[in-house]
C-alpha cells in the first residue's frame, strides 16, 4: 500500500480502479514563412478561431445541460479570451511580424499569456492562467488537425491526470467518475471548483511523483476530506474506508434536511449562515445548500483575466443580477481588494519586497477615484434591486474609514443629481482583518452598520506568517490564543455599540471552531457553499450557554495545539 497526500479540495470518499489520463503531445512545426504566405497564415487562423469559438458554445450549452447555467460561464470566460481586443492582434502580430505559422504564433502568444498568470503570487490569477493554455491549445489542436476526443470511460474510474481543464471535465461522462486527482491545483482550480459543483470528491497538488508512478487498473482509495490517496491499498484500509464511504453517504442524506431550514441553535437562537462567493454563478451552490445570503462577494474577480477597468456599467449589471437572484437576502459586496500580491497586469502597480504590507485594497482605492468611484456608483445604482451593502477591505485607521465613507457620500450627492435611484440607507461595513483595526473596534464600531472578520489576514497579521511559504504555511492556524482573543475583542466592542459581527475567513466554516465561535457571540457565519450544511447541524446541536461556558475554557489555553486538541474532544 503507498499513501500520498494533496490538497483536499472536493469532500468526499472513493473507491475505486484508476484511469491515467496522460497528455497528448502536440508537435509544432515552427517554420518561417514568406511575405506571401503572411495572408494564408492569417486565414487559417481566423478559421481556427471561429472553429474554436463554435466548439466551445457547443460545450457551454452541453455543460449547461449536465450541471447548470453557472458552471457553463466557465466556457463564457474562454469565449471572452478568444474576443479579447488585445489577444487575437498578438497572434496576427506574431504572424505578420515574425513570419511564423499560425500553430507556432498562437503557442508562443499563449504560452506567454500563460507564464505572466502562472508566476503572480495570488492563487485564483495563478490558476488562470490554466484557462488561457486550454483556449489556446483548442487553437493550436484544430490547426494541426489533431482531434481532441474525450476519454470514453467503460466503467466507474477515479482520473490521474498533470491537470484537468474545464474542457477535460465538462466532456467527461460524470456518472463513470468516482473521483479526481491531479499533479497540480489548488483548491481554486476550476477542476476543483467544478469537483465540487458535482459533488466529486478530489485531491489536487500531488506532485510530479505521483504522476510518474501511476498505472491504469489500480485499486485506490480517494479521501476528499482529508486530502489522503491509497494506492494498492491493505484489507483492513479497504474495510476501513468502505465504512467510513457508507457513513458519508448518509451524512450527506441527513444534512439535505438543513436546506430549507433557519439555521438556529439548540434553544432556538437563530445564527446567520452564508457564503463567500466570486462571482454570479456561486449564487446557486448557495442557494442549493440553505445559504441565507451572501457575506463575501469578492468582487476583484471582476478585475482580472482582461486589460483594462471593467466599466460601471459591466459592474452595475452583475451587481444587479446578484441582487435579484438573491431578492431580499443579503449580499454584502466587499469593494476591491488588490495590489501588492493580486497584480493586475493593466494597472501599474510598483514592485514591493513585502505585498502583504504594501499598496493594496482600501489604500489603492483611496487614492484612485478612476477605480473607486465608478465601483460605488455601480453598487449603489443596483442596491434598489434587493438587499446590497457595503464592506471596505483592510481598514487599519480611523481616517481610512472616515475618507472611504465621504467618498460613499460624495458618489451618493452625484447619483442624486443626476434622477439614478438608489438606496440611500444603505448599510457600509468594513473587514477586520488587521490587528490595529481590532485595538480601535470601539471607535470603528461607532462609524459602521457591521463588521466581517476576514480570518486569513488576520491570522496572517497576528502571527506574521505569510501563508503562501510553504515552509511556514502550518503556523497559518486560526486556533492560536492571539486570534482567538482578537476574534473575541472585536465581537465585544461591536456588540457594545449595537452593532452586528461576521465573519468571511475559512475559519466561520471550521466545524471544530464553530461552538467557540458562537460562544464568543458571532452573529454571521460566511463560507464555501459545501459548508453550509454542516454548519448548520453543527450549530443545531449546541445551546448558547453550552458555547459560552466551552469558548471561556478554551480562552485559557495557551497554544494552538492545545486549543485544537480540546475543540476535537467537544465535537458533539
Amino acid at each position: 500500500m503507498i499513501l500520498v497526500k494533496g490538497i483536499a479540495a472536493s469532500p468526499g470518499i472513493a473507491i475505486g480502479k484508476t484511469l491515467v489520463k496522460k497528455d497528448q503531445k502536440i508537435e509544432i512545426d515552427r517554420k518561417n514563412i514568406s511575405e506571401d504566405q503572411v495572408d494564408e497564415e492569417l486565414e487559417k487562423l481566423h478559421s481556427a478561431l471561429a472553429e474554436a469559438k463554435e466548439s466551445l458554445q457547443q460545450l457551454k450549452e452541453q455543460t449547461a445541460e449536465k450541471m447548470g447555467e453557472e458552471k457553463a460561464e466557465i466556457f463564457g470566460a474562454h469565449l471572452m479570451i478568444l474576443d479579447d481586443p488585445e489577444v487575437i492582434p498578438a497572434f496576427e502580430d506574431k504572424i505578420k511580424d515574425d513570419k511564423l505559422n499560425a500553430a507556432a504564433a498562437v503557442k508562443d502568444v499563449v504560452d506567454k499569456y500563460a507564464a505572466m498568470f502562472s508566476a503572480m503570487e495570488d492563487e485564483y490569477l495563478r490558476e488562470r492562467g490554466s484557462d488561457i493554455k486550454d483556449v489556446g491549445m483548442r487553437v493550436v489542436k484544430i490547426l494541426l488537425g489533431v482531434e481532441d476526443i474525450s476519454d470514453k470511460l467503460e466503467e466507474e474510474i477515479v482520473i490521474i491526470a498533470e491537470d484537468l481543464t474545464p474542457s477535460d471535465t465538462a466532456q467527461f461522462d460524470t456518472d463513470k467518475v468516482l473521483a479526481f486527482l491531479t499533479k497540480d491545483g489548488s483548491r481554486t482550480s476550476h477542476t476543483a471548483i467544478m469537483a465540487r459543483s458535482l459533488g466529486i470528491p478530489a485531491v489536487v497538488g500531488l506532485g510530479s511523483e505521483l504522476i510518474e508512478k501511476a498505472e491504469d487498473n489500480i485499486e485506490i482509495i480517494v479521501d476528499g476530506n482529508s486530502g489522503k490517496v491509497y494506492f494498492s491499498p491493505d484489507d483492513s484500509t479497504l474495510e476501513e474506508y468502505k465504512e467510513k464511504l457508507a457513513e458519508y453517504k448518509a451524512e450527506q442524506k441527513r444534512l439535505e434536511t438543513y436546506q430549507d431550514k433557519k439555521a438556529k441553535t439548540k434553544d432556538g437562537t437563530e445564527v446567520e449562515v452564508v457564503g463567500n462567493m466570486g462571482n454570479v454563478n456561486d449564487i446557486a451552490p448557495i442557494l442549493e445548500n440553505g445559504g441565507e445570503g451572501v457575506g463575501l462577494f469578492r468582487t476583484e474577480f471582476l478585475y482580472m483575466d482582461r486589460n483594462q477597468l471593467p466599466t460601471e456599467e459591466e459592474q452595475f449589471k452583475v451587481y444587479k443580477e446578484a441582487a435579484e437572484k438573491m431578492g431580499d437576502k443579503p449580499v454584502i459586496i466587499r469593494t476591491l481588494d488588490v495590489g501588492g500580491d493580486k497584480d493586475l497586469p493593466y494597472l501599474d502597480f510598483p514592485e514591493e519586497m513585502n505585498p502583504f504590507l504594501g499598496y493594496r485594497a482600501i489604500r489603492v482605492c483611496l487614492e484612485r477615484d478612476d477605480i473607486f468611484k465608478p465601483q460605488l456608483r455601480a453598487i449603489l445604482r443596483a442596491s434598489q434591486y434587493g438587499n446590497l451593502k457595503i464592506m471596505f477591505p483592510m481598514i487599519s485607521s480611523l481616517e481610512e474609514l472616515d475618507e472611504a465613507k465621504l467618498i460613499v457620500e460624495d458618489v451618493k450627492k452625484e447619483l442624486k443629481e443626476e434622477g439614478q435611484q438608489f438606496n440611500e440607507d444603505i448599510d457600509i461595513g468594513m473587514m477586520i482583518e488587521i490587528p490595529s483595526a481590532v485595538m480601535i473596534a470601539d471607535f470603528l464600531a461607532q462609524e459602521v452598520d457591521f463588521f466581517s472578520i476576514g480570518t486569513n489576514d488576520l491570522i496572517q497579521y497576528t502571527i506574521a506568517v505569510d501563508r503562501t511559504n510553504e515552509k511556514i504555511a502550518p503556523m497559518h492556524t486560526p486556533y492560536h490564543p492571539a486570534v482567538l482573543r482578537l476574534i473575541k475583542m472585536t465581537i465585544e466592542a461591536a456588540h457594545n455599540e449595537g452593532i452586528w459581527v461576521g465573519m468571511c475567513g475559512e475559519a466561520a466554516g471550521d466545524e471544530y471552531l464553530i461552538p467557540y465561535l458562537l460562544g464568543v457571540g458571532l452573529d454571521e457565519f460566511s463560507m464555501s457553499a459545501v459548508s453550509i450544511l454542516k454548519t448548520k447541524e453543527i450549530l443545531s446541536k449546541w445551546t448558547i450557554e453550552e458555547a459560552k461556558k466551552e469558548a471561556e475554557k478554551i480562552l485559557e489555553l495557551k497554544s494552538d495545539t492545545a486549543v485544537k486538541s480540546y475543540l476535537k474532544t467537544i465535537e458533539k
